[in-house]
């Protein structure tokens, strides 16, 4: 099991990547669009990427960006939520 520490982390790399897309995973969440398991998983799926670093370097660099980067285990969920 993660540490809490970890989970946080990766909530916020998440949160910051959904943001970053103009997702709004709350948005979403009460529209129906995702469960709040799906966004669960996404968070377990984020803390098994091997370089988090990287990702937190990116999202430091822009404010938006129009897709996830390749590496992004939750590429496919988020693409599926932009508006």
């Amino acid at each position: 099991m993660q540490s809490p520490t970890v989970i946080k982390r990766h909530v916020d790399l998440v949160d910051r990547m959904a943001d970053t897309l103009g997702v709004d995973l709350e948005e979403a969440a009460l529209c129906g669009q995702v469960s709040s398991d799906e966004i669960s998983d996404a968070v377990l799926r984020c803390t098994a990427c091997s370089n988090p670093n990287h990702c937190d370097g990116w999202l430091a660099s822009r404010d938006t960006a129009d897709d996830a980067p390749a590496y992004c285990r939750n590429r496919d969920l988020l693409r599926s939520l932009k508006p």
